[in-house]
């Protein structure tokens, strides 16, 4: 908390002044309602149940709202980016990570738990390869950025990749990472064209099941994966979902790159603090039970 008190100390008055609240992008799961960071699965064992929101309020004295980072990315893109004027939209990030976030009738879907949407951890191979959360086949634990670096180091072992043996001789195995798997894809080194593939792939079955399930005019994707790959990531989805989604739905999703680029998180603190500044289900213990129509 040093760090943001000695930003906000620095803050010239005239624009100090008018700070109201804090807005914090967090890796999921989080409880939004409390502003608690929760058990994300690629911090570590003993990072859980952090109290994130409540310090920095105490740390500067002003309201904190703390949400899942691809929530907080998705409410940048609705206000700001690819989802303006939709109310119905998917958000995506293929990173380090693969996380999502769900808004319909242009409202965040959080669930009774907070950790709606949390896409990445949908499972698409039975028996696949164990994901960070403890789970088995998920899509983050084929086509993240930290599956692409597991799979690039088993391929070294092996022996299965001269592209990534002779980067390894460069940099040292413990620093093979996506990119290096990306760019033996693109050099035509046979195991990371497959790798590579298979990410495109689990991604685009991915993006066609989400479409039968939520039926979003649109699906916004963002990461640093997404960026680098562009139209060989986006390209694959589009086919998959005219091929295999229901046709209605299929014909209307537009699947879009997200716009605010690695910043989005910061952007989407306004529009999360001005949602929810004053408003009291939010840091008041837990989401309010949602009042139930007779007729459900």
């Amino acid at each position: 908390m040093d760090a943001l008190v000695t930003a906000r100390e620095r803050t010239p008055s005239a624009i100090k002044d008018q700070i109201v609240g804090i807005g914090i992008s967090a890796p999921g799961p989080v409880d939004p309602w409390r502003g608690v960071v929760v058990e994300p699965p690629n911090l570590g064992p003993t990072f859980r149940d952090v109290p994130l929101a409540d310090e920095a309020e105490r740390a500067v004295g002003l309201p904190a709202y703390l949400d899942r980072d691809t929530n907080v990315a998705a409410l940048a893109e609705a206000t700001f980016g690819a989802a303006r004027d939709c109310p119905d939209f998917l958000y995506l990030t293929v990173s380090t990570g693969i996380g999502g976030a769900i808004v319909i009738e242009g409202r965040l879907v959080h669930g009774p738990d907070g950790m709606a949407g949390e896409i990445g951890h949908l499972p698409l191979e039975i028996d696949g390869p164990r994901c960070g959360c403890g789970g088995a086949g998920h899509l983050e634990a084929i086509a993240s950025g930290r599956a692409l670096a597991r799979d690039a180091r088993t391929a070294l072992e092996a022996g299965l990749s001269p592209f990534l043996a002779g980067r390894a001789v460069d940099r040292g195995p413990d620093d093979l990472g996506a990119r290096d798997v990306a760019e033996g894809d693109e050099a035509g080194d046979p195991f990371c064209r497959a790798l590579m593939h298979r990410a495109r792939r689990a991604f685009a079955v991915a993006c066609a099941g989400l479409v039968n399930v939520f039926n979003p005019s649109r699906i916004i994707v963002g990461g640093s994966i997404a960026d680098s790959q562009g139209e060989r990531l986006l390209g694959p989805a589009r086919e998959e979902i005219a091929r295999s989604a229901f046709r209605t739905p299929a014909r209307r999703v537009r699947l879009l790159a997200a716009t605010l680029g690695p910043d989005v998180s910061l952007v989407g603190a306004n529009p999360l603090v001005t949602a929810r500044l004053g408003d009291a289900a939010w840091r008041r213990g837990g989401r309010p039970e949602p009042a139930i129509h007779p007729s459900v």
